[in-house]
């Protein structure tokens, strides 16, 4: 069952928001959890696997690097993926449109060649760069948009494909939920979970496995979620420390990958996430060097969480998840 995340409403097939408050729906987590993870998605009965889940967690001390950059594509996203086009498929979609020149247009196109499907990704006219080819090599058909990235967002969604949103669309946020899973079978109790924060995704999707989690008795409390943002793209950081956020006319951070001014979802973020922090530019490429000199190969958006560990002062366990690989920013 899905509802809409503002009014309750139950999502009557594949519209994208609800009809009652236009306001965007999650999937109804009401099952009893099971150690086998892919079981923890109910309606999924197929999957379109291509390999992801179970990456791998060291330790270094008090701290363990969730190494998500090892999915398929080298992205988390992988775990949203997954999970929405199986359902897709299972809908009967032949046909979808996505709008991101980055790791979701990636992982979409991926996932979508995998289930046979025909995959249009809508990027801004100016996109390039290392997830721009990779997304062409998967066999996608690559739509360049001219004006603001609110005008490639409205060009795919009028789309005559079927738009698979990885932000409104509830089953991509609920594949995230895996990864709170495989934190809680591989670290057991942790005091925080680090994770990059932008459209609020990867955020939202963990937050619901660590409630889940709690409610079926397997956690006592839930870990602190602690949502790293960069200085130039921190609306969620602004909201929740109660101060006014006035975005960059253009960003030009290295973490290419966090670029959500002005996120859908935000209200729903503010919720989710315990704890703020915001790194700067300098912090993130040092942070990357020395990610790079433990072997672990990120993309700077990636290494914004050990920016973040790094600068603050943590006690206990934390773990920190990094996101994408390094060779995307190649």
């Amino acid at each position: 069952m899905e509802r809409c995340m503002r009014c309750g409403s139950p999502r009557e097939g594949l519209e994208l928001t609800c009809k009652n408050c236009g306001g965007p729906f999650k999937v109804e987590v009401d099952f009893s959890y099971s150690n086998r993870l892919r079981d923890n998605f109910p309606y999924i009965k197929d999957w379109v696997s291509l390999g992801e889940f179970n990456t791998p967690l060291i330790w270094r001390g008090d701290v363990a690097f969730k190494l998500d950059f090892l999915n398929p594509t080298g992205s988390y996203k992988d775990r949203g993926a997954v999970t929405l086009i199986s359902y897709l498929k299972e809908m009967g979609i032949s046909e979808i449109s996505e709008d991101s020149s980055g790791n979701a247009g990636s992982s979409m196109a991926a996932y979508g060649a995998a289930a046979g499907m025909k995959v249009n990704i809508f990027v801004p006219e100016r996109a390039a760069g290392a997830k721009v080819k990779q997304i062409l090599s998967y066999g996608a058909s690559l739509v360049r948009v001219s004006g603001s990235r609110d005008d490639v967002s409205r060009a795919a969604m009028s789309d005559r494909a079927y738009y698979a949103s990885h932000v409104l669309q509830p089953q991509f946020r609920d594949g995230i939920r895996s990864l709170a899973y495989e934190i809680f079978n591989q670290a057991g109790k942790v005091d925080y979970v680090f994770l990059p924060v932008s459209a609020g995704t990867l955020l939202l999707g963990v937050y619901e496995g660590f409630q889940h989690l709690l409610s079926q008795g397997k956690l006592d409390t839930p870990p602190k979620i602690v949502a790293v943002q960069t200085r130039q793209v921190s609306p969620l950081c602004a909201k929740k420390e109660g101060r006014e956020y006035l975005p960059p006319s253009k960003v030009e951070s290295v973490a290419d990958a966090l670029v959500s001014t002005n996120p859908l979802l935000l209200s729903f973020m503010e919720k989710a996430a315990d704890l703020c922090a915001i790194v700067d530019e300098d912090e993130i490429v040092k942070a990357r060097d020395s990610l790079s000199r433990m072997g672990l190969y990120v993309e700077y958006s990636s290494a914004t969480v050990y920016a973040a560990y790094s600068k603050g002062s943590y006690h206990g366990k934390s773990v920190l998840v990094l996101t994408g690989h390094g060779l995307k920013n190649s």
